[in-house]
């Protein structure tokens, strides 16, 4: 999956990808021992979510460590850590190596709420339009007055030709549909090119504050995170229902967290998978690479994170037990009416 490769750089925070990481090389040695404190070492120090989920790592050391015995196979010592990185439940801390990656699989704690092919038979045209990462077109029977635009992942292929094409096709509509369901994320900077096409006004989205300390909770101050109104084509007079779900993550979860700052965007469906926290990581002494959160992207208010997940402003779930009808996008078409 797009948010478990490994990538060589970390931009600028508000506009990097959710993917990326900088490694640091260090002397090397397979000692089981010494590759276990060094990558918990690291964590206690530059991980950004301690305090916020009450883990005690202190504790987490003492149950794995009894794990790591001289002599044991890569793969073994590669599960321990593997393991002990899981107790941060975080899509966005996972170890690399040539035998393996580890992950937590934060979409696996809700149900599925997306299916293209229910989507496709039964509300889109079979001609529908693809415009880079954009599926597009009207609804059917709806009188060509709702656009309905799934959006997948932030891969780096928006632009203004194809958000200028669809925003100008679906201008007169009631309202557009955004189908960010299972978006695994991305490109940050994508997130405010997107959504620069949906204010009319400088508009403050979020914070965010990076770990700057070996403390546990040493961040920098809370940097504030603007759009600015694009000078091409815009779509601010009709509501823009987002959906999202337990697959919308990363850059998706902070594409729904921006939302909330903007009048004319409402979110569908249900909580989204969170990782609002950007990834930095390094090579460990044995060669492998890791990666954790060193950030962390806060409400307006300066009081919640939405690590866990940004709540949907209306919650509703796909029932599959009705494989002809898509139930979270009847819920936004509702809305529009």
């Amino acid at each position: 999956m797009r948010r478990y490769k490994i990538i060589l750089a970390l931009a600028v925070i508000s506009f990097s990808s959710c993917e990326k990481l900088i490694f640091k090389k260090d002397k090397g040695t397979l000692n089981a021992k010494a590759n276990f404190e060094y990558l918990w070492n690291e964590c206690d120090k530059k991980y950004s979510y301690f305090e916020l989920k009450n883990i005690d790592w202190n504790q987490i050391h003492n149950k794995y460590e009894k794990k790591i015995y001289d002599g044991m196979s890569q793969d073994s010592l590669f599960k321990v850590l593997g393991a002990m990185l899981r107790e941060l439940k975080d899509d966005h801390t996972n170890l690399f190596s040539n035998l393996n990656i580890s992950f937590y699989g934060t979409n696996q704690l809700g149900q599925d709420n997306y299916d293209g092919r229910i989507l496709r038979d039964n509300y889109l045209p079979k001609e529908y339009y693809i415009s880079g990462p954009f599926v597009h077109d009207f609804l059917l029977n709806t009188n060509n007055e709702i656009g309905y635009v799934r959006f997948s992942g932030f891969s780096g292929q928006v632009d203004d030709k194809n958000l200028n094409f669809i925003l100008e096709r679906y201008k007169n509509t009631k309202g557009l549909i955004l189908d960010l369901r299972e978006n695994g994320g991305g490109l940050v900077n994508e997130v405010f090119k997107i959504l620069s096409r949906f204010t009319e006004e400088s508009t403050l989205l979020y914070y965010s504050k990076i770990k700057n300390g070996e403390g546990h909770n040493d961040f920098s101050e809370p940097q504030p995170a603007y759009i600015e109104p694009s000078k091409e084509i815009r779509y601010t007079k009709n509501k823009v229902m987002v959906l999202v779900d337990r697959g919308t993550y990363s850059a998706g979860s902070m594409f729904a967290l921006a939302t909330k700052a903007l009048p004319n965007m409402v979110l569908v469906g249900d909580l989204t998978g969170g990782g609002l926290g950007l990834p930095n990581g390094g090579q460990l002494p044995n060669g492998w690479t890791y990666r954790f959160s060193v950030t962390q992207a806060i409400d307006l208010q300066l009081n919640n994170s939405f690590e866990e997940g940004v709540p949907p402003d209306i919650y509703q779930l796909f029932d599959w037990s009705n494989l002809s009808k898509d139930e979270i996008l009847e819920r936004a078409v509702l809305e529009l009416y």
